[in-house]
């Protein structure tokens, strides 16, 4: 849609790799939509998955026992986190979608996404202890993740809903900070499908990513996740 602006976050190593077709798809087709497109290519970044001392700049709030939490929540409340936190956090407060393109690794997200997540998405900007889910800090945006398997549909439904993996995603950092969460985007098992299977997977992620906007968020209750 004409006028949105989206964040991709992006955490693969190979552009040339099935998760790189479906980034270079979602720019191509939101651009072409008139959406404002902007990538945080994580590996390419070399972007610090760590939470440390570093993300704070200047003093300490406590220097005699070192809490992240709370130094990075002071750190923010006085301007005072680095650089790159401040630029990723630009990035998602002007976003109207927020966009995760990744593989899972073992039943979740890669750990250099994972780092963003702890590293920018911080009490403060994206979240109060006294404002969340429904009125959290990241209202008015929408999330949707999207990512590709090892195993097939068939060994996912064998070992139990894949619902299941996306519980601490969606609903324990994207729903608890406010944002509102679109029904994910698998791809199944992309490294054994033949070659027309993998075309009929990018033509699908195409093809929804042109009615995107028209889509109502799931129903964030544990019943759309563990009925």
């Amino acid at each position: 849609m004409a006028g949105k602006k989206v964040l991709i976050v992006y955490a693969h190593q190979e552009p040339k790799s099935f998760n790189g077709s479906l980034l270079k798809i979602a720019v191509e087709e939101l651009t072409k939509q008139g959406c404002s497109v902007t990538v945080s290519d994580l590996y390419a970044m070399q972007f610090e998955p760590r939470a440390t001392r570093n993300d704070i700049v200047g003093h300490l709030h406590n220097s005699e026992a070192f809490n992240y939490g709370v130094e990075i929540w002071e750190a923010y409340k006085r301007g005072g986190l680095s650089k790159d936190l401040v630029e990723e956090q630009k990035k998602v407060q002007e976003a109207d979608l927020l966009i995760f393109q990744f593989p899972l690794f073992w039943f979740n997200m890669p750990a250099i996404l994972k780092g963003w997540m702890d590293r920018v998405l911080v009490q403060g900007f994206a979240y109060d202890l006294s404002k969340a889910c429904d009125c959290g800090l990241l209202q008015d945006k929408l999330s949707l993740f999207s990512f590709t398997t090892g195993g097939s549909k068939e060994k996912y439904a064998i070992r139990g809903d894949i619902r299941y993996l996306l519980w601490p995603m969606q609903h324990g950092i994207m729903h608890f900070c406010g944002v509102k969460v679109l029904e994910p985007h698998i791809c199944y098992a992309p490294e054994h499908a033949s070659e027309e299977k993998r075309k009929e997977m990018l033509t699908a992620w195409t093809q929804r990513l042109k009615t995107l906007w028209k889509e109502k968020p799931i129903d964030c209750s544990p019943e759309w996740y563990f009925k």
